[in-house]
């Protein structure tokens, strides 16, 4: 029996001091939702975690730029609508101005309507969408994925050779109307190249939200906490904590007993 070295106390201060600690931790992970609290706790995940986390935060850039992509797109194809509807209106002009019993009085009405067609062409063809333009046939890249990959847009461009004819300035309701037809069908091809556009933006917007929700499960996986075994873990290190404040306390007692064998 020894006065100066209590090495129950030291022994039951260490444990107490572990088991506190671990109290703490199991505490900090409750209330924060976490695994990790501090860097210590998993450094391996934190580092797969931070990386996941930033791809996400790209994948969200990426969406945005997707967005916009398809807003252009469909912008387009909203004015080449406008320019099909306006040449079918020029073709029926053209038909009913090549009918013998109209007057010259008639086909000048004709034409008057023809020509105010060929503008509105002429100016949308002009149109642009946030000072990108629509229809000046350059190529417009789209980020596609979070390593900054683009890909280009089909293009169109409503000042090509099919058009140029049918917005000249020349051309009149009485003109050929197999140029009109031609017309109609490069229309036809833009809208369809614009379409094509608008289906892949659709699905790699889609594909980069799949891989969001897949890299947040992952996150999830190493950062959320299992609030289930936490709390069961919270009371084992609380019970712990009770009963080695009350063993320390005894142990600090046990020199006393050296007084009896000196009294």
């Amino acid at each position: 029996m020894v006065i100066n070295t209590n090495i129950g106390a030291a022994r039951s201060q260490r444990l107490l001091a572990e088991s506190t600690q671990n109290l703490n931790g199991a505490l900090a992970r409750l209330a924060s939702g976490s695994k990790i609290v501090e860097p210590q706790d998993d450094a391996a995940g934190l580092a797969v975690a931070t990386k996941f986390n930033a791809q996400i935060t790209r994948n969200n850039a990426v969406q945005n730029n997707l967005t916009s992509g398809l807003s252009y797109s469909q912008t387009q194809d909203g004015f080449l609508q406008k320019v099909s509807k306006a040449l079918d209106r020029m073709s029926e002009l053209m038909t009913l101005a090549k009918d013998a019993t109209k007057s010259t009085n008639d086909k000048t009405n004709y034409n008057t309507e023809f020509t105010n067609l060929k503008s509105y062409i002429s100016d949308i063809g002009t149109k642009d969408f946030n000072s990108v333009s629509l229809f000046a046939g350059a190529n417009v890249a789209i980020t596609k994925d979070s390593d900054g990959n683009t890909w280009n847009l089909e293009k169109s461009d409503l000042n090509d050779t099919d058009l140029i004819s049918v917005i000249a300035s020349g051309f009149v309701v009485t003109g050929t109307l197999s140029v009109m037809t031609t017309a109609v069908e490069s229309v036809a091809t833009h809208r369809a190249k614009v379409g094509a556009n608008i289906q892949r933006l659709q699905l790699t917007n889609e594909q980069v939200g799949i891989l969001n929700e897949n890299l947040s499960a992952s996150v999830s996986r190493i950062k959320d906490v299992d609030v289930a075994t936490e709390s069961t873990q919270f009371a084992r290190y609380n019970i712990l904590v009770q009963s080695g404040t009350a063993m320390l306390a005894q142990a600090n007692l046990l020199p006393q007993n050296a007084l009896r064998l000196l009294s």
